[in-house]
């Protein structure tokens, strides 16, 4: 018994190291939140030049997570998350100190590809270390990992906001306080360097690689007497394919790519489609355009992300036990009420002075209730689950590349979705955008019933696909 307690508590301890890049996904998403003003103000940016500063790290996210798949097929998971980790450093310090949009772009897209990379391989690893019984419980603490990284940088941009008047003005050592807001991510992402550096490769990796001592070793740590069991699982998983894994694995000559790989672009991208990150990024603005103040803006975004975090505590408690598909059933669900109810008050809202919405009398306690309603049902829902989903659906042979497919669309549509929220909210207005993230909500309930299999308690060696 108490070697399997050690087993188990090393595990443990393995996943909580990966899911610091979970951490800084979420940091980096959401401390741009609270920069906005201070991009206008210090680079004299208009709209559409703002959305491209906010929405440019999602260009090199989706690079990132197509091509850390890959790559990680060839170098190793933990590898590849340590060059994330120097990237997510050089991007932290580079924001702050970033004097014009193309300098500023620059850095966000080199932390995107940071963001892209740790958001495929960190739940790919947790996956392929973690046994099957509770293996969703593990994988969907990444999630919990995410929105702590939102609402601790909602947090502190409320905090440095607060101190200094606003994000324009000074904090501290003559600098701006929107600049400080991305050098507080300097201190996760050293640590995440260092950690990564004590934890061990995937034993699927290496197997995969030829590896095989290595394979065993690393299995040893994890189970025990059954490694040399579990490995003979894991070459024979992989011994129909001949060759080491390549993004060509993925082709089918009737639907272009696999049907398993397909449903794992359309999980990645009805993510995306219901408006969540319009939330993460714009969530001070949106609040703003309602009529709230900056600072309270900012002190509802913390609000969000408390709740956010209790939602997926939630998920990990039932992801293991009820399954995958009934979770995402209720989400979809309770975001299409949720957003429709969004939509019906802001598209009815009064207009003052200067194009600004005036939520009167109980609206405005509507729907910041809807607002929460919706952020809970996604994070026990499509936040947690769709992650835990894609690493976990792919047989071994095919993880990587349909993780870099998945990732692709992932973060494609994340960049669609963050772009047009500025052009939507100046052409059709807030209840025009949650009108259309209340549709799509609808749409994928339809996609759950028809395409996604259930994974709960299948080894990742009997997947198939």
């Amino acid at each position: 018994m108490s070697e399997i307690k050690h087993k188990t508590g090393f595990i443990i301890l393995i996943t909580l190291v990966a899911t610091i890049g979970g951490f800084l996904f979420g940091f980096d998403s959401g401390v741009i939140n609270g920069t906005v003003d201070g991009l206008k103000q210090a680079f004299n940016s208009d709209s559409v030049v703002t959305g491209f500063n906010v929405a440019s790290m999602l260009l090199g996210c989706a690079v990132g997570a197509f091509f850390a798949g890959a790559m990680a097929d060839k170098m190793g998971r933990r590898t590849i998350l340590i060059i994330s980790a120097v990237f997510f450093t050089v991007s932290a310090w580079g924001s702050g100190i970033a004097n014009g949009s193309v300098e500023f772009i620059i850095y966000r897209v080199l932390g995107g590809l940071a963001v892209g990379a740790a958001s495929v391989l960190a739940p790919a690893y947790i996956s392929e270390v973690t046994p099957a019984k509770y293996r969703g419980t593990l994988s969907s603490i990444q999630q919990i990992a995410i929105i702590t990284g939102l609402f601790m940088a909602f947090l502190s941009n409320y905090v440095i906001a607060h101190y200094a008047g606003k994000s324009t003005a000074m904090f501290a050592w003559g600098f701006e306080a929107w600049r400080w807001m991305f050098w507080i991510e300097l201190f996760p992402a050293v640590i995440f360097f260092f950690a990564l550096l004590f934890i061990p490769e995937s034993p699927r990796f290496l197997a995969a690689s030829g590896k095989k001592e290595k394979a065993l070793s690393v299995l040893r740590m994890l189970m025990g007497d059954d490694a040399p069991a579990k490995l003979a699982e894991i070459e024979a998983s992989l011994a129909t394919a001949h060759h080491r894994p390549t993004l060509t694995d993925i082709i089918d000559r009737k639907y272009g790519i696999r049907p398993l790989v397909w449903v794992g672009v359309g999980l990645a991208s009805f993510q995306q489609l219901v408006g969540i990150n319009v939330v993460f990024y714009y969530g001070a603005v949106l609040w703003q355009s309602a009529g709230f103040s900056e600072n309270d803006a900012l002190l509802i975004n913390v609000l969000s992300g408390a709740v956010s975090i209790a939602a997926c505590v939630v998920a990990t408690v039932l992801i293991d036990r009820i399954g995958r598909k009934p979770l995402l059933m209720v989400g979809s669900i309770g975001m299409a009420i949720a957003l429709g109810v969004m939509a019906v008050i802001f598209a009815t809202a009064a207009v003052q002075d200067g194009g600004a919405l005036k939520l009167v009398g109980k609206s405005g306690l509507i729907a910041l209730i809807a607002a929460n309603l919706y952020v809970i049902f996604f994070n026990v829902s499509w936040g947690p689950v769709m992650w835990v989903m894609l690493g976990e659906m792919f047989p071994n042979q095919i993880r990587g590349s349909g993780l870099a497919v998945s990732g692709l669309s992932q973060w494609t549509t994340n960049f669609a979705i963050t772009m047009t929220f500025p052009i939507m909210l100046t052409s059709v207005g807030l209840g025009g955008a949650y009108g259309f993230y209340a549709v799509c909500s609808f749409i994928s309930i339809f996609f759950i019933v028809r395409f996604v299999k259930e994974t709960k308690g299948i080894e990742l060696e009997d997947m198939q696909g």
